[in-house]
């Protein structure tokens, strides 16, 4: 058993409070006295007790993130951007991670609460008012991030809807008349929250409304939808597909180039969204939506710390602006 803070002051002859001081780089304590503590402390190899400083401040100084996996890169700079920020303001990062699976997601977030976290980030699957009802039992402040749940809880996210509506008319304003929108999480739509994949079909259906008679639009849901563009009748020079996600508009720009042999965006032109870091790797230049995700990891961060200190009811955070990336590929 390592040595106490009780055994260090009796040791200096000093108070515990002075002992505390000086392991924390707290002020209220001399240079001198100072040196000597640390110096004991780490002749005896003192290790700070954190559950006793959990226990004595009524918190574990650690945050729960509730994400769906770490492949999407987006999900991976976001959670890189949660654990630093967290990191600086004195906190640690429990991660733990879903698979997109409700039953799951709600084991998560048992654990958790079981580990005493502080507040909770919480990228869901789960909806409706059950569920509600649970979130609000758990008696911890929670920060909701991309799929919104309802105003219940402070939301992290973009204008998911406008963004694909410019995205969209970006699109048109090249020429295609053949829109092929490609959105695998749609095949669960009243099943779990997709909020932000349903807000994107909203956003590209409303950008097509003034010209529906015109344009051929298909909706591709399907888990294997490279399978799915497999049976379309493509058309050379008329037909763009628009993915919800980057990591889906790699995997058809893949196909394209790679199977079909293809050039994009001579022959087919691709629209992706969420401007992943990997994508400064790829030619030609992905056309795709843009949004800072290190600073949607710093604010939700930071909303949470505020619903942790503060009492009223927490106010909306402001939306995280975006921006068009016009690239190559359209």
């Amino acid at each position: 058993m390592g040595i106490t803070i009780k055994e260090i002051a009796d040791l200096c002859g000093v108070s515990t409070g002075t002992v505390d001081r000086a392991l924390n780089n707290r002020t209220g304590i001399s240079d001198k006295t100072k040196a000597r503590i640390l110096s004991i402390a780490e002749q005896m190899n003192y290790k700070p007790d954190y559950v006793a400083q959990s226990l004595a401040r009524g918190r574990t100084m650690t945050i729960g993130v509730v994400l769906f996996d770490l492949y999407n890169r987006l999900f991976a700079q976001l959670l890189n951007a949660i654990e630093s920020e967290a990191r600086q303001r004195g906190y640690f990062v429990d991660v733990v991670l879903t698979d997109k699976q409700p039953e799951t997601e709600l084991s998560c977030l048992n654990h958790l609460v079981n580990r005493k976290v502080d507040g909770i980030i919480l990228f869901s699957v789960n909806q409706g008012q059950d569920f509600q009802d649970y979130l609000t039992s758990l008696a911890l402040p929670i920060v909701t991030i991309c799929n919104r749940i309802t105003g219940d809880w402070p939301y992290i996210g973009i204008n998911d809807r406008e963004a694909m509506k410019d995205a969209t008319r970006h699109v048109l304003s090249k020429g295609y008349q053949q829109i092929v929108f490609v959105c695998p999480p749609l095949a669960y739509r009243g099943i779990r929250n997709i909020h932000t994949q349903e807000e994107r079909l909203q956003g590209c259906l409303e950008a097509l409304e003034p010209r529906k008679a015109e344009i051929e639009l298909t909706i591709i849901q399907d888990r294997d939808y490279i399978q799915s563009i497999a049976a379309l009748p493509l058309e050379r020079g008329r037909t763009a597909i628009m993915c919800t996600c980057d990591v889906h508009a790699l995997e058809v720009l893949h196909y394209l180039q790679v199977i079909r042999g293809l050039q994009v965006p001579e022959d087919i032109g691709v629209m992706g969204f969420d401007d992943i870091d990997v994508l400064k790797y790829v030619k030609p230049k992905l056309a795709t939506v843009e949004y800072n995700v290190e600073a949607m990891g710093k604010l939700a961060v930071d909303s949470l710390l505020r619903h942790m200190n503060e009492a009223q009811p927490h106010e909306q955070e402001p939306l995280v602006a975006y921006s068009l990336v016009a690239g190559q590929s359209i």
